[in-house]
């Protein structure tokens, strides 16, 4: 038996997979179903939560002076609660506080006051403002929520069923499940002793005081190793759901412009326009998806999320004549064109000048907002951008994003995706958090390059206006790597799925989104529920096929890929049609032969050299 499948049996011996006989909408993601008219809490996710929740509370417990709140009006917890804040407090006087009864717990005076009842001892106001508030009755604090909220406390919480959306919005990092008498006491023991494992651990480090702006700018150029180097990661699956009221959505929603680059050419690929007009699939190009996504979310919602396409001199022309085609009034389009000194400092790649790099996208958006036109976005009420990869097709304009940015006044987030190397894929970019040092990411997605690193920089960023207007200036402010993000006063990573970062940069790439693999809906690719393996197939294509003509002539259909681990292709290759790809497959031709894989053939594990081996 696996430790996994003891965890899980240990869970369920406590109830916590019970819920009540309602499931509010919001909380369904962390539900199997019913039975006998009670909602069933999936225990992996509330595994994961929980797992979710301590690295955060053990990461805070890393500062000698950091201090925790633990809130319970249950008396059936309290012996529980106060065993557990009697051996935290031990290790240190100021480290937590065992609270009977609040009301204005935070709003109140600082200094303490303290009362006797019949039974408990009462406290109305912590002897200094904590740290992190942890909650075990949550139906019954609703002045906790909103003072915390008020005071940007975050907030761990068990939470039931039936939560209303109102108050489960503003828990930072809920732990599903049925506050049984059980799994409370399972939650308090695994509190203790991850507290009193950092107390054990030399050398711990602690967070520090929060720095002032003045002194985040000077530390931005400091060397790496310092807890200023680390970022915090969040799981894209643990973000709270867009509010279902369409009011509410559509206030947050006109808050938001979206920047996307289009300096890049297509010559690399034999393509002579840019490189965001090439066709991805069905007749779509890259720009086509961004613009179908926006031009949804403001026809369902009712907002006006305004497009700013930065183009270079070689790409404005063209995309200026596409444009003629998006006259729907569900969105507005501004194209600019970047300048001469923007684009020489820009970073070329190997294919020469004619092929624009996209790895200096944020210091080119820092050559349109700095000047008037940061001001006039934040006059139309604009407080947030989303600057887009160029390269990357599978880019989402999330709401979901924007929502988590807004309730947790987060001023830069980047969205990184666990490397396959470390085998986290799509379900540790589910489970995965915590703090990374920055030598754990890395911007180059090439397979050869990521091994030893743990995620890869999309290189998507989510962006505070009003942060960067406070910010334009200083010498520190530059976005062009996550390094950077420490100069904000809050920041985070976005773990997002596979499938949320497809960069077109070859035809290898190329042949893995036209085929069976992937289709879009709205705008947004999808990954077809057939494939097994969460990680993409592994593809590359010969010379012979670098441009898209040649790509084009040498496969009379795009294979099916859904059950290919990898393809290795070499020589003069030619597929047919309606041909089926599964497991490792190489096609290396003899040279001077051509190899032709015939219509309809399957090709399963195997090794082709001539046609003799078909």
């Amino acid at each position: 038996m696996t430790i996994h499948s003891v965890v899980i049996q240990k869970l369920l011996t406590t109830n916590a997979h019970i819920g009540r006989q309602v499931a509010t909408h919001h909380f369904k993601q962390f539900t199997y179903g019913f039975r006998n008219r009670q909602a069933i809490i999936d225990s992996d996710k509330t595994l994961i939560c929980l797992r979710n929740a301590l690295n955060f509370l053990s990461f805070l417990s890393r500062d000698p002076s950091s201090s925790f709140l633990f809130i319970n009006t249950n008396p059936l917890f309290q012996p529980i609660i106060d065993e557990m804040t009697t051996r935290v407090s031990s290790l240190s006087p100021e480290r937590a506080s065992s609270l009977w009864k609040l009301r204005g717990f935070l709003t109140n005076s600082f200094s303490p006051k303290k009362f006797r009842s019949r039974h408990k001892k009462l406290v109305f106001a912590p002897t200094k403002m904590p740290d992190c508030v942890v909650i075990f009755d949550t139906e019954r604090k609703s002045s906790v929520f909103l003072e915390a909220e008020r005071l940007g406390i975050p907030i761990v919480a068990l939470v039931d069923s039936s939560m209303p959306w109102e108050y489960y919005k503003k828990v930072t990092y809920p732990i599903p499940a049925n506050d049984s008498v059980q799994f409370v006491y399972l939650v308090c023991n695994m509190i203790t002793k991850c507290l009193m494992l950092e107390k054990k651990k030399d050398g711990s480090k602690g967070i520090g005081k929060k720095a002032t702006i003045e002194d985040k700018v000077e530390s931005a150029g400091e060397s790496e190793g310092t807890a200023s180097d680390e970022v915090l990661v969040v799981p894209y699956d643990n973000l709270a759901p867009l509010s279902d009221d369409i009011a509410e959505s559509k206030q947050l929603l006109d808050k938001l412009v979206v920047v996307k680059f289009n300096g890049a050419s297509g010559k690399n690929l034999g393509f002579s326009g840019p490189k965001s007009l090439m066709e991805v699939k069905n007749g779509s190009t890259p720009l086509d998806l961004i613009v179908n996504q926006i031009q949804l979310l403001n026809s369902k919602y009712g907002c006006n999320i305004p497009l700013f396409l930065m183009n270079s001199k070689r790409t404005h022309s063209d995309i200026l004549k596409v444009l003629e085609k998006y006259s729907s009034p569900d969105i507005d389009i501004h194209p600019f064109e970047q300048g001469e000194q923007t684009q020489h400092e820009s970073i070329f790649s190997e294919g020469g000048e004619d092929e624009w790099q996209s790895s200096n996208h944020g210091a080119q958006f820092l050559s349109l907002i700095n000047g008037a036109t940061l001001d006039a976005l934040l006059s139309q009420g604009k407080e947030y951008a989303l600057v887009v990869n160029p390269d990357n097709v599978a880019s989402v304009v999330d709401p979901k994003i924007l929502n988590h940015l807004a309730q947790n006044s987060i001023e830069y987030c980047s969205e990184v995706m666990p490397t396959t190397s470390t085998g986290l894929i799509n379900f540790m970019a589910s489970s995965l958090q915590g703090k990374f040092k920055l030598e754990d990411f890395t911007s180059d997605h090439t397979q050869k390059f990521v091994k030893g690193f743990k995620f890869i920089d999309t290189r998507n960023l989510w962006l505070d206006l009003k942060a960067i207007k406070r910010l334009v200036g200083t010498s520190a402010l530059s976005l062009n790597s996550l390094s950077n993000s420490k100069i904000f006063e809050k920041s985070v990573g976005i773990s997002i799925p596979q499938s949320r970062f497809l960069p077109l940069n070859s035809t290898s790439d190329l042949l893995l989104l036209q085929s069976d693999l992937y289709s879009f809906n709205e705008g947004i690719l999808v990954r077809n529920d057939e494939r097994v393996s969460p990680s993409d197939p592994h593809i590359a294509l010969g010379p012979e096929f670098k441009k898209i003509s040649d790509f084009k002539r040498r496969f009379t259909t795009i294979p099916s890929i859904v059950k290919l681990d990898s393809l290795e292709v070499a020589g003069d290759v030619w597929f047919g049609a309606n041909v089926v790809l599964k497991g490792k497959v190489i096609i290396d031709a003899n040279p001077g032969l051509p190899l032709r894989i015939p219509d309809g053939a399957i090709l399963e594990d195997e090794e082709i050299n001539s046609q003799a081996d078909i």
